[in-house]
């Protein structure tokens, strides 16, 4: 009897043991490789939809303090910041093997205030001015061009986990009707093309000029009429200039994509996303 019961101890204590190090394995794989991120929001359709899931690519831009794991499980009480793990590394707005953002770049980040992570679209690099003109962005002076195609449409109703609804440009949309936004075109001056939505006259088509200092970028969403960036000030809520430390990494690819509440619902999967790049 004493041998099963020592043996049997020895079973318990090495599927322990695997799932330390299986936990160990995956916190070493997204504190310094890649980091899973679900979009929440619509601030940056068409390029990303509500429900897509994607990894971050960490080591695009080299690490900092952002680089470490933030773990919240509401439902047994943990909150751990990746600012409580690695603060002490925050304040030199400095990267550890520090790579570049280039303009166009999705851009995953922490909120220079709050902490949370936002995505967005890299278009002011230090240096920069960038101003917003009747809904255009414009670069150090000159306009960024676009060229107007099919407007992008969905289905009214309710998205997501929060329910959230989308904004149309076609006025006031019931459920299961067609919610039209504008869709363009947008071509940075480094060559990169990727779509913009526009719904109609917002305040942050037309801003003052943002002069990017050292250090720092300047996001904005590509459904510019539904994404708080870095048009707006911290104090009002936006995100304003984000320090080069606060960033976690880049977005490459779409993994998985589901339009329902929940990631189970398969009936609700888009399949014409799965491991799409991301532009």
């Amino acid at each position: 009897m004493a041998a099963k019961e020592e043996k049997s101890q020895n079973g318990i204590l090495e599927t322990i043991k695997t799932i330390v190090y299986a936990l160990l394995l995956a916190g070493l794989f997204r504190s310094l490789l890649f980091q899973p991120f679900w979009i929440p929001s619509g601030s940056m359709k068409s390029t990303l939809l509500i429900g897509d899931f994607l990894f971050v690519n960490k080591m695009a831009y080299g690490y900092s303090y952002a680089s470490c794991p933030s773990v919240i499980i509401p439902a047994v009480g943990i909150n751990v910041d990746a600012e409580d793990l690695c603060g002490f590394m925050k304040g030199n707005n400095k990267r550890l093997l520090g790579g570049e953002p280039q303009r166009g770049d999705v851009v995953v980040f922490r909120h220079p205030v709050t902490g949370r992570d936002y995505i967005k679209r890299l278009i002011g690099v230090p240096g920069d001015r960038v101003q917003m003109k009747g809904g255009k962005i414009i670069l150090n002076g000159t306009e960024v061009p676009q060229q107007t195609i099919e407007p992008f449409i969905e289905v009214m109703g309710p998205q997501g986990s929060f329910k959230n609804r989308p904004r149309c440009s076609n006025g006031a949309v019931g459920d299961g009707g067609d919610c039209v936004k504008t869709r363009t075109l947008e071509t940075l001056p480094n060559g990169v093309t990727h779509e913009v939505l526009d719904i109609g006259r917002a305040y942050t088509d037309d801003t003052a000029v943002f002069t990017v200092p050292e250090g720092h970028f300047f996001f904005i969403g590509d459904n510019r009429d539904n994404s708080l960036d870095s048009r707006v000030k911290q104090v009002q809520g936006g995100v304003g200039f984000v320090p080069y430390e606060d960033l976690i990494g880049r977005a490459d690819r779409i993994m998985f994509s589901s339009a329902g509440r929940s990631m189970l619902f398969f009936w609700t999967w888009r399949g014409d996303r799965f491991f799409k790049a991301i532009n």
